[in-house]
C-alpha cells in the first residue's frame, strides 16, 4: 500500500485529508511538528510527503530542504495559506514538487497526489560512481578522481540528475521540472547560472570536460574520459 506522510497542524484539515486519501486506498501517517515529520520522512517506506508550511515548531519547507540535502527524492506536495507567486516559487525552490494553496478542494489534492505518484521512480541508490565522479548523496559530497567538489545541495541534485542520464541531452525545461519542480518556466536564467557554477566545479582547468553545453538545446554529461 502506498504510504503518505502528512504534516498538518490543523486537526480539521488533517482529518479531512486523511479520510479522503484513505478512501482512495492510501495509508496516511499524520504528524503535527517538523521534528516528528523529519524523523518519519527519513524512513524508506514513505512514498509521498504532504507538508504544510506553517507548523508549530517551524517552517515545513525546512524539512523538505533537509531531506533533499540528504539525497532523498521522495515527492513532496506543499500546502499553504501563503499562495502568492513568490511563495509558490519559494516552495518549489526548497525542493517541493508541487504547491497547493489553501483553501483547496479535496478532489484537486487527490489529483495532484496521483500525478506525483505517477512520476517514474528513479533508483534510490545513494552512492553513484560514474567515470571519475563519486557522489555520496546522503553525505552531500562529490569527488572527481579524488578531488573534492564542494557542491551546494542544488548543485549536487543537478549533478545527480545528469549522472543518471549519461550521453543524453538534458533540456532546461527538464531541469526546471525535475530538479526545481517548476510546472512553469520563470522569466529568469536560473538554470544557466546554476549549471555554469556546477561546470566550473566539476571541470577544472586542464581536465577533460564532463558536462557539455549543447547550444540551444541543453546539457550533456559524458563520463567517457
Amino acid at each position: 500500500m502506498t504510504h503518505i506522510l502528512l504534516l498538518e497542524d490543523d486537526a480539521g484539515t488533517a482529518n479531512e485529508i486523511a479520510l479522503e486519501l484513505g478512501a482512495q486506498g492510501y495509508a496516511v501517517t499524520h504528524h503535527l511538528r517538523v521534528a516528528d515529520g523529519l524523523a518519519a520522512a527519513r524512513g524508506d517506506d514513505v512514498d509521498l510527503l504532504i507538508v504544510d508550511r506553517q507548523l508549530p515548531d517551524g517552517e515545513g519547507l525546512d524539512l523538505i530542504e533537509r531531506i533533499r540535502a540528504e539525497g532523498r527524492r521522495t515527492p513532496a506536495l506543499v500546502l499553504s495559506a501563503l499562495g502568492s507567486l513568490d511563495d509558490r516559487v519559494r516552495g518549489l525552490r526548497a525542493g517541493g514538487d508541487d504547491y497547493l494553496a489553501k483553501p483547496f478542494a479535496l478532489v484537486e489534492l487527490v489529483a495532484r497526489v496521483q500525478a506525483l505518484l505517477r512520476r517514474p521512480n528513479e533508483t534510490r541508490d545513494t552512492r553513484l560512481i560514474v567515470g571519475p565522479l563519486d557522489l555520496d548523496l546522503l553525505g552531500g559530497t562529490g569527488r572527481r578522481a579524488g578531488r573534492p567538489l564542494d557542491l551546494l545541495p542544488r548543485e549536487l541534485k543537478l549533478l545527480d540528475y545528469l549522472v543518471r542520464r549519461p550521453g543524453r541531452i538534458v533540456t532546461r525545461s527538464m531541469l526546471l521540472q525535475d530538479v526545481w519542480g517548476y510546472s512553469f518556466e520563470p522569466n529568469s536564467n536560473v538554470v544557466d547560472v546554476h549549471m555554469g557554477r556546477l561546470r566550473r566545479k566539476v571541470d577544472a582547468e586542464g581536465e577533460t570536460q564532463l558536462i557539455r553545453n549543447v547550444r540551444g538545446r541543453g546539457y550533456v554529461f559524458d563520463p567517457a574520459v
